[in-house]
């Protein structure tokens, strides 16, 4: 059994500038991921950043997994909060979720920065 650990911060600013391009948007996030942000109306690009610098977190935490082996997209990875209002991943690709054993991911932002922390266990 593998633990990993993964770990991204991002500027605020840089993804409110792409998340304006709506290629960028659905090339990166998925529907639910979207209407998500989209509801937080003038704190929107926070939790895009936040989404964002998870999935980066992510590919990080299970990057042993995927030379050669898998091929992973933006969308194969989606970031949402459960009933709580806790984060959490779910991984699309089915071969890849069945390799990962347990994921839990915390995400925080501020004004200016958003930064996720991923422990995988394979």
């Amino acid at each position: 059994m593998n633990f990993k650990v993964g770990v991204d911060i991002i500027e605020i600013d840089r993804v409110k500038e792409s998340v304006e391009s709506e290629r960028f948007c659905e090339r990166v996030f998925t529907k639910n991921e979207i209407e998500y942000c989209e509801s937080k109306k003038s704190q929107k690009a926070q939790h895009y950043a936040g989404r964002f610098a998870g999935k980066e977190a992510v590919f990080k935490a299970i990057s042993e997994l995927l030379p050669d082996k898998y091929e992973i997209e933006w969308k194969d990875i989606e970031v949402l909060n459960d009933k709580s209002g806790r984060p959490q991943v779910n991984i699309l690709k089915q071969e890849l979720k069945e390799q990962i054993k347990s994921i839990d991911i915390s995400i925080s932002h501020c004004k200016t920065y958003a930064v996720a922390n991923v422990i995988a266990i394979y």
